[in-house]
Protein backbone atom coordinates (compact mmCIF):
# COMPACT_ATOMS: atom_id res chain seq x y z
CA UNK A 1 0.00 0.00 0.00
CA UNK A 2 2.81 2.54 0.87
CA UNK A 3 4.33 1.63 -2.41
CA UNK A 4 1.11 2.49 -4.52
CA UNK A 5 0.65 6.06 -2.28
CA UNK A 6 4.38 6.66 -3.46
CA UNK A 7 3.69 6.07 -7.45
CA UNK A 8 0.82 8.23 -6.87
CA UNK A 9 2.13 11.29 -5.28
CA UNK A 10 4.86 11.18 -7.97
CA UNK A 11 2.47 11.18 -11.04
CA UNK A 12 0.63 13.80 -9.48
CA UNK A 13 4.18 15.69 -8.87
CA UNK A 14 5.28 15.14 -12.50
CA UNK A 15 1.95 16.33 -13.91
CA UNK A 16 1.94 19.72 -12.17
CA UNK A 17 5.03 20.42 -13.49
CA UNK A 18 4.23 19.64 -16.75
CA UNK A 19 1.24 22.04 -16.30
CA UNK A 20 3.54 24.91 -15.44
CA UNK A 21 5.92 24.40 -17.79
CA UNK A 22 3.26 24.50 -20.70
CA UNK A 23 2.19 27.96 -18.84
CA UNK A 24 2.99 30.53 -21.16
CA UNK A 25 6.01 32.49 -20.52
CA UNK A 26 6.22 36.33 -20.22
CA UNK A 27 7.77 37.77 -23.05
CA UNK A 28 10.50 40.63 -23.36
CA UNK A 29 7.79 43.63 -23.08
CA UNK A 30 6.27 41.85 -20.38
CA UNK A 31 8.98 42.46 -18.16
CA UNK A 32 10.22 45.75 -19.40
CA UNK A 33 6.84 46.75 -17.88
CA UNK A 34 7.27 44.86 -14.74
CA UNK A 35 10.92 46.85 -14.56
CA UNK A 36 10.40 50.42 -12.12
CA UNK A 37 7.55 48.61 -9.60
CA UNK A 38 7.33 49.77 -6.60
CA UNK A 39 6.84 47.96 -3.05
CA UNK A 40 5.40 49.49 0.20
CA UNK A 41 6.83 48.22 3.19
CA UNK A 42 6.47 49.19 7.04
CA UNK A 43 9.33 49.33 9.08
CA UNK A 44 8.45 49.32 12.77
CA UNK A 45 6.66 50.04 15.01
CA UNK A 46 8.53 47.30 16.24
CA UNK A 47 11.66 47.10 14.63
CA UNK A 48 14.60 47.62 16.58
CA UNK A 49 16.68 49.98 14.85
CA UNK A 50 13.59 52.42 15.21
CA UNK A 51 14.43 53.06 18.26
CA UNK A 52 10.81 52.94 19.83
CA UNK A 53 7.48 52.59 18.93
CA UNK A 54 8.12 54.41 14.98
CA UNK A 55 6.30 53.21 12.27
CA UNK A 56 7.87 54.85 8.74
CA UNK A 57 6.01 53.53 5.56
CA UNK A 58 8.27 53.12 2.68
CA UNK A 59 7.89 53.05 -0.89
CA UNK A 60 11.07 51.11 -2.55
CA UNK A 61 11.84 50.95 -6.25
CA UNK A 62 14.13 48.34 -5.86
CA UNK A 63 16.86 48.69 -2.92
CA UNK A 64 15.97 52.89 -3.15
CA UNK A 65 13.31 54.39 -1.21
CA UNK A 66 11.60 56.83 -3.12
CA UNK A 67 8.81 57.88 -0.34
CA UNK A 68 9.07 57.83 3.31
CA UNK A 69 6.07 58.45 6.01
CA UNK A 70 6.54 58.75 9.52
CA UNK A 71 3.46 57.82 11.59
CA UNK A 72 4.18 58.37 15.15
CA UNK A 73 1.68 58.62 17.46
CA UNK A 74 1.42 55.12 19.45
CA UNK A 75 3.14 56.27 22.80
CA UNK A 76 1.01 59.22 23.19
CA UNK A 77 0.06 59.96 26.56
CA UNK A 78 -1.39 63.52 27.18
CA UNK A 79 1.11 65.04 28.64
CA UNK A 80 0.09 68.60 27.80
CA UNK A 81 -3.38 67.80 29.18
CA UNK A 82 -2.71 66.18 32.09
CA UNK A 83 -0.40 69.84 33.36
CA UNK A 84 -4.08 71.29 33.04
CA UNK A 85 -5.04 69.36 36.38
CA UNK A 86 -2.00 69.23 38.01
CA UNK A 87 -0.14 72.00 40.24
CA UNK A 88 3.18 72.79 39.14
CA UNK A 89 5.10 70.66 41.56
CA UNK A 90 3.06 67.58 40.61
CA UNK A 91 3.90 67.98 36.86
CA UNK A 92 7.97 67.61 37.72
CA UNK A 93 7.86 63.37 37.20
CA UNK A 94 5.66 63.48 34.58
CA UNK A 95 8.66 65.70 32.75
CA UNK A 96 10.89 62.29 33.63
CA UNK A 97 9.17 60.61 30.89
CA UNK A 98 10.00 62.86 28.27
CA UNK A 99 13.59 61.95 27.17
CA UNK A 100 13.96 59.38 29.48
CA UNK A 101 17.54 58.85 28.89
CA UNK A 102 18.17 62.38 30.61
CA UNK A 103 15.50 62.96 32.90
CA UNK A 104 17.35 65.37 35.07
CA UNK A 105 17.70 67.71 31.60
CA UNK A 106 14.11 67.45 31.53
CA UNK A 107 13.47 68.30 35.42
CA UNK A 108 15.61 71.68 35.18
CA UNK A 109 13.89 72.69 31.56
CA UNK A 110 10.65 72.40 33.04
CA UNK A 111 11.50 74.33 36.42
CA UNK A 112 13.35 76.97 34.76
CA UNK A 113 10.23 77.92 32.40
CA UNK A 114 8.09 78.08 35.82
CA UNK A 115 10.79 80.29 37.41
CA UNK A 116 10.72 82.49 34.68
CA UNK A 117 6.78 83.01 34.72
CA UNK A 118 7.32 83.24 38.65
CA UNK A 119 10.28 86.10 37.84
CA UNK A 120 12.85 83.83 39.75
CA UNK A 121 15.37 82.11 37.47
CA UNK A 122 17.43 84.66 37.75
CA UNK A 123 17.62 84.69 41.71
CA UNK A 124 18.71 80.95 41.90
CA UNK A 125 21.44 80.51 44.64
CA UNK A 126 24.65 79.50 43.14
CA UNK A 127 24.94 76.29 44.70
CA UNK A 128 21.76 75.57 42.87
CA UNK A 129 22.89 76.42 39.50
CA UNK A 130 25.78 74.72 39.58
CA UNK A 131 24.20 71.62 40.96
CA UNK A 132 21.39 71.94 37.60
CA UNK A 133 24.35 72.33 35.62
CA UNK A 134 26.55 69.22 36.94
CA UNK A 135 22.68 67.15 36.55
CA UNK A 136 22.02 68.47 33.31
CA UNK A 137 25.50 67.33 31.40
CA UNK A 138 26.24 64.31 33.15
CA UNK A 139 22.48 63.43 31.52
CA UNK A 140 23.91 64.77 27.85
CA UNK A 141 27.14 62.71 28.60
CA UNK A 142 24.35 59.69 29.81
CA UNK A 143 22.24 60.43 26.86
CA UNK A 144 24.90 60.70 23.87
CA UNK A 145 27.02 57.49 25.36
CA UNK A 146 23.62 55.26 24.78
CA UNK A 147 23.22 57.28 21.18
CA UNK A 148 26.18 56.01 19.77
CA UNK A 149 26.11 53.03 21.47
CA UNK A 150 23.02 51.91 19.71
CA UNK A 151 23.92 53.87 16.87
CA UNK A 152 27.22 51.47 16.57
CA UNK A 153 25.32 48.38 17.42
CA UNK A 154 22.55 49.32 15.10
CA UNK A 155 25.42 49.11 12.23
CA UNK A 156 27.00 46.07 13.80
CA UNK A 157 29.35 47.32 16.34
CA UNK A 158 28.05 45.46 19.15
CA UNK A 159 31.80 46.33 21.18
CA UNK A 160 31.13 49.83 21.47
CA UNK A 161 27.61 49.70 22.62
CA UNK A 162 28.89 47.36 25.56
CA UNK A 163 31.98 50.30 26.82
CA UNK A 164 29.43 52.83 26.38
CA UNK A 165 26.89 51.22 28.77
CA UNK A 166 29.64 50.53 31.26
CA UNK A 167 30.01 54.05 31.78
CA UNK A 168 26.34 54.88 31.81
CA UNK A 169 25.67 52.39 34.66
CA UNK A 170 28.63 54.72 36.71
CA UNK A 171 26.07 57.62 35.99
CA UNK A 172 23.41 55.85 37.17
CA UNK A 173 25.16 55.20 40.29
CA UNK A 174 25.55 58.70 41.11
CA UNK A 175 22.12 59.29 39.86
CA UNK A 176 20.75 57.15 42.83
CA UNK A 177 23.35 57.85 45.52
CA UNK A 178 22.01 61.76 44.60
CA UNK A 179 18.33 61.45 43.80
CA UNK A 180 17.26 58.46 45.29
CA UNK A 181 16.37 56.83 42.04
CA UNK A 182 18.15 55.75 38.80
CA UNK A 183 15.83 56.22 36.32
CA UNK A 184 13.20 58.78 36.23
CA UNK A 185 14.70 61.29 39.13
CA UNK A 186 12.44 63.56 39.80
CA UNK A 187 15.38 65.90 41.69
CA UNK A 188 14.41 69.44 40.70
CA UNK A 189 12.01 71.18 42.39
CA UNK A 190 10.55 75.08 41.36
CA UNK A 191 13.15 77.29 42.91
CA UNK A 192 15.62 75.08 43.21
CA UNK A 193 16.30 71.41 44.15
CA UNK A 194 15.10 68.36 46.34
CA UNK A 195 18.21 67.97 48.21
CA UNK A 196 21.68 68.75 48.67
CA UNK A 197 24.62 66.14 47.61
CA UNK A 198 25.39 63.37 49.62
CA UNK A 199 29.19 63.09 51.37
CA UNK A 200 31.62 62.00 49.21
CA UNK A 201 29.13 62.48 45.88
CA UNK A 202 31.45 65.45 44.09
CA UNK A 203 34.56 62.99 44.68
CA UNK A 204 32.86 60.06 43.28
CA UNK A 205 31.89 62.60 40.15
CA UNK A 206 35.22 63.50 39.39
CA UNK A 207 36.26 60.01 39.33
CA UNK A 208 33.81 59.39 36.82
CA UNK A 209 34.78 61.99 34.79
CA UNK A 210 37.99 60.73 34.73
CA UNK A 211 37.40 57.43 33.64
CA UNK A 212 35.01 58.75 31.14
CA UNK A 213 37.13 60.08 28.78
CA UNK A 214 39.11 56.88 28.62
CA UNK A 215 36.39 55.24 27.45
CA UNK A 216 35.39 57.87 24.76
CA UNK A 217 38.70 58.03 23.44
CA UNK A 218 38.43 53.78 23.26
CA UNK A 219 35.35 54.57 21.06
CA UNK A 220 36.94 56.80 18.96
CA UNK A 221 39.60 54.17 18.14
CA UNK A 222 36.86 51.60 17.40
CA UNK A 223 34.75 53.76 14.91
CA UNK A 224 35.95 57.23 13.65
CA UNK A 225 38.64 55.33 11.17
CA UNK A 226 37.09 52.26 10.77
CA UNK A 227 36.50 51.28 7.80
CA UNK A 228 33.16 49.57 7.82
CA UNK A 229 32.02 52.24 10.04
CA UNK A 230 33.13 55.11 7.70
CA UNK A 231 31.63 53.40 4.55
CA UNK A 232 28.24 52.83 6.36
CA UNK A 233 28.22 56.65 8.11
CA UNK A 234 30.16 59.40 5.40
CA UNK A 235 27.96 61.03 2.97
CA UNK A 236 24.71 59.15 4.20
CA UNK A 237 21.73 61.26 5.04
CA UNK A 238 23.66 64.64 4.33
CA UNK A 239 21.77 68.09 5.45
CA UNK A 240 22.42 71.32 4.30
CA UNK A 241 22.78 74.59 6.70
CA UNK A 242 19.78 75.78 4.76
CA UNK A 243 17.44 72.39 4.82
CA UNK A 244 18.45 71.96 8.74
CA UNK A 245 16.93 75.39 9.45
CA UNK A 246 14.03 75.28 7.71
CA UNK A 247 12.95 72.20 9.21
CA UNK A 248 13.49 73.69 12.66
CA UNK A 249 16.35 71.19 13.66
CA UNK A 250 17.86 71.80 16.80
CA UNK A 251 20.71 69.86 19.19
CA UNK A 252 23.98 68.04 17.72
CA UNK A 253 21.73 67.66 14.39
CA UNK A 254 21.94 71.16 14.00
CA UNK A 255 25.20 71.51 14.89
CA UNK A 256 25.88 68.63 12.73
CA UNK A 257 25.24 70.51 9.78
CA UNK A 258 27.25 73.52 10.43
CA UNK A 259 24.78 75.91 11.98
CA UNK A 260 26.54 77.50 15.03
CA UNK A 261 23.57 77.71 17.85
CA UNK A 262 23.71 76.71 21.24
CA UNK A 263 20.98 77.73 23.50
CA UNK A 264 23.87 77.47 26.64
CA UNK A 265 25.66 80.48 24.22
CA UNK A 266 23.12 82.33 22.64
CA UNK A 267 21.00 82.39 25.22
CA UNK A 268 22.61 81.32 28.74
CA UNK A 269 20.53 80.65 31.66
CA UNK A 270 22.10 79.30 34.89
CA UNK A 271 25.45 79.64 35.21
CA UNK A 272 26.37 78.74 31.42
CA UNK A 273 27.76 82.58 30.97
CA UNK A 274 30.43 82.16 33.64
CA UNK A 275 31.89 78.22 32.01
CA UNK A 276 34.15 78.18 29.20
CA UNK A 277 33.34 75.46 26.63
CA UNK A 278 32.95 75.17 22.87
CA UNK A 279 30.20 74.11 20.60
CA UNK A 280 31.89 71.43 17.65
CA UNK A 281 30.11 71.70 14.33
CA UNK A 282 30.17 69.52 11.78
CA UNK A 283 30.49 70.54 8.01
CA UNK A 284 28.96 68.29 5.55
CA UNK A 285 25.82 67.03 7.61
CA UNK A 286 25.82 63.63 7.19
CA UNK A 287 25.75 60.79 9.65
CA UNK A 288 29.53 61.13 10.60
CA UNK A 289 29.55 64.15 11.21
CA UNK A 290 26.24 63.63 13.84
CA UNK A 291 28.78 61.25 15.29
CA UNK A 292 31.63 63.51 15.68
CA UNK A 293 29.37 66.18 17.14
CA UNK A 294 28.22 63.87 19.91
CA UNK A 295 31.62 62.27 20.62
CA UNK A 296 33.02 66.14 21.33
CA UNK A 297 30.06 67.43 23.14
CA UNK A 298 31.04 64.66 25.66
CA UNK A 299 34.11 66.54 26.00
CA UNK A 300 33.22 69.45 26.54
CA UNK A 301 30.68 67.89 29.33
CA UNK A 302 33.25 66.56 30.88
CA UNK A 303 35.08 70.27 30.98
CA UNK A 304 32.16 72.00 31.80
CA UNK A 305 31.18 69.72 35.13
CA UNK A 306 35.02 69.87 36.27
CA UNK A 307 34.67 74.02 36.36
CA UNK A 308 31.51 73.99 38.15
CA UNK A 309 33.02 71.47 40.75
CA UNK A 310 36.13 73.87 41.27
CA UNK A 311 33.83 76.87 41.74
CA UNK A 312 30.93 75.38 43.39
CA UNK A 313 30.02 77.59 46.45
CA UNK A 314 30.07 76.45 49.76
CA UNK A 315 32.51 73.21 48.29
CA UNK A 316 32.43 69.71 48.20
CA UNK A 317 31.21 69.08 51.30
CA UNK A 318 28.74 72.75 51.93
CA UNK A 319 30.47 73.43 54.64
CA UNK A 320 29.51 76.76 54.90
CA UNK A 321 25.60 75.97 54.55
CA UNK A 322 25.13 77.75 51.45
CA UNK A 323 21.04 77.41 49.96
CA UNK A 324 20.27 75.23 46.74
CA UNK A 325 16.51 76.63 47.04
CA UNK A 326 15.18 80.11 47.27
CA UNK A 327 14.27 81.71 50.04
CA UNK A 328 10.69 82.32 49.75
CA UNK A 329 8.23 80.21 51.69
CA UNK A 330 5.61 80.63 49.39
CA UNK A 331 7.70 78.88 46.64
CA UNK A 332 9.69 76.46 48.09
CA UNK A 333 8.55 73.68 50.69
CA UNK A 334 9.51 74.94 54.04
CA UNK A 335 12.01 72.59 56.36
CA UNK A 336 10.28 69.93 58.38
CA UNK A 337 11.58 70.90 61.67
CA UNK A 338 10.18 74.46 61.16
CA UNK A 339 6.30 72.73 60.03
CA UNK A 340 6.45 70.88 63.20
CA UNK A 341 7.12 74.11 65.12
CA UNK A 342 5.59 76.99 63.14
CA UNK A 343 2.24 77.64 62.60
CA UNK A 344 3.28 80.00 59.29
CA UNK A 345 4.86 77.42 57.86
CA UNK A 346 2.94 74.82 58.30
CA UNK A 347 0.05 77.04 56.01
CA UNK A 348 2.79 77.75 53.60
CA UNK A 349 3.10 73.64 53.33
CA UNK A 350 -0.51 73.12 53.10
CA UNK A 351 -1.05 75.86 51.06
CA UNK A 352 1.48 74.56 48.21
CA UNK A 353 0.73 70.70 48.51
CA UNK A 354 -3.28 71.13 48.22
CA UNK A 355 -2.71 73.89 45.82
CA UNK A 356 0.12 74.87 44.69
CA UNK A 357 2.20 78.07 44.27
CA UNK A 358 -0.07 81.11 43.22
CA UNK A 359 1.45 81.99 40.33
CA UNK A 360 0.57 85.45 38.09
CA UNK A 361 -1.07 85.29 35.04
CA UNK A 362 0.89 85.78 31.77
CA UNK A 363 2.99 83.93 29.54
CA UNK A 364 6.10 82.24 29.02
CA UNK A 365 8.30 80.37 26.93
CA UNK A 366 11.66 78.57 27.81
CA UNK A 367 13.83 76.51 25.62
CA UNK A 368 16.87 74.45 27.04
CA UNK A 369 19.38 72.78 25.30
CA UNK A 370 18.75 69.04 26.05
CA UNK A 371 20.86 66.39 25.05
CA UNK A 372 18.69 65.91 21.77
CA UNK A 373 18.07 69.44 21.12
CA UNK A 374 16.03 72.37 22.15
CA UNK A 375 13.24 71.51 24.56
CA UNK A 376 11.50 74.54 25.27
CA UNK A 377 7.93 74.77 27.56
CA UNK A 378 5.22 76.80 26.62
CA UNK A 379 3.18 77.99 29.68
CA UNK A 380 0.06 80.01 29.82
CA UNK A 381 -1.04 80.85 33.20
CA UNK A 382 -4.49 82.27 33.98
CA UNK A 383 -2.96 82.88 37.82
CA UNK A 384 -3.44 79.97 40.88
CA UNK A 385 -0.98 77.07 40.98
CA UNK A 386 -1.77 75.15 37.81
CA UNK A 387 -1.41 76.26 33.81
CA UNK A 388 -4.23 77.54 31.82
CA UNK A 389 -2.63 75.83 28.95
CA UNK A 390 0.69 74.05 28.38
CA UNK A 391 3.01 73.46 25.03
CA UNK A 392 5.93 71.06 24.52
CA UNK A 393 8.27 71.52 22.11
CA UNK A 394 10.10 68.44 22.07
CA UNK A 395 13.35 68.20 19.72
CA UNK A 396 12.69 64.44 18.75
CA UNK A 397 9.77 65.17 17.34
CA UNK A 398 10.78 68.58 15.18
CA UNK A 399 13.77 66.44 14.15
CA UNK A 400 11.78 63.13 13.04
CA UNK A 401 9.90 65.74 10.81
CA UNK A 402 12.89 65.84 7.85
CA UNK A 403 12.43 62.21 7.49
CA UNK A 404 10.15 62.36 4.33
CA UNK A 405 12.44 64.73 2.73
CA UNK A 406 15.35 63.18 3.63
CA UNK A 407 15.37 60.09 3.22
CA UNK A 408 14.25 59.56 -0.62
CA UNK A 409 16.71 58.58 -2.60
CA UNK A 410 18.98 56.46 -0.20
CA UNK A 411 19.30 52.75 -0.04
CA UNK A 412 17.15 50.90 2.27
CA UNK A 413 19.83 49.77 4.28
CA UNK A 414 21.19 53.52 4.96
CA UNK A 415 18.09 54.27 6.72
CA UNK A 416 18.86 52.46 9.70
CA UNK A 417 22.24 54.31 9.93
CA UNK A 418 20.15 57.71 9.54
CA UNK A 419 18.13 56.81 12.14
CA UNK A 420 20.52 55.37 14.26
CA UNK A 421 22.44 58.83 13.86
CA UNK A 422 19.41 61.13 14.55
CA UNK A 423 19.16 59.91 18.17
CA UNK A 424 15.60 60.35 18.96
CA UNK A 425 13.51 59.11 21.80
CA UNK A 426 9.54 58.56 20.87
CA UNK A 427 8.59 58.88 24.81
CA UNK A 428 9.52 62.74 23.86
CA UNK A 429 8.29 62.73 20.31
CA UNK A 430 4.81 61.24 21.40
CA UNK A 431 4.44 62.69 24.66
Amino acid sequence: MPEVQEIQIRDSAAQAAAAARALPRPNDEDLQDMQGEKMVLNMGPSHPSTHGVLRIILELDGEIITKAIPDIGYLHRGDEKIAENMTYTQFIPYTDRLDYLAPMANNVAYALAVEKLLGIHDKLPPRCQNLRVICCELARISSHLLGIGCFAMDLGALTVFLLTFTEREKIYNLCESLTGARFTTSYTRIGGVSRDTPPGWCDAVRKFLNEVVVNIAEVETLLTRNKIWVDRTKDVGAISKEEAIDFGLSGPNLRGSGVNYDLRKDQPYLCYKDLQFDVPLGSVGDCYDRYLVRMEEMRQSVRLVHQCLDKIPGGFENKTKEPVNVADGKIVLPPKSKVMSSMEELIHQFMLVTQGMNCPPGEVYFGHENPKGELGFYINSRGGGTPYRMKIRSPSFVNLSILSHLLPGHMMSDTVAILGSFDFVMGECDR
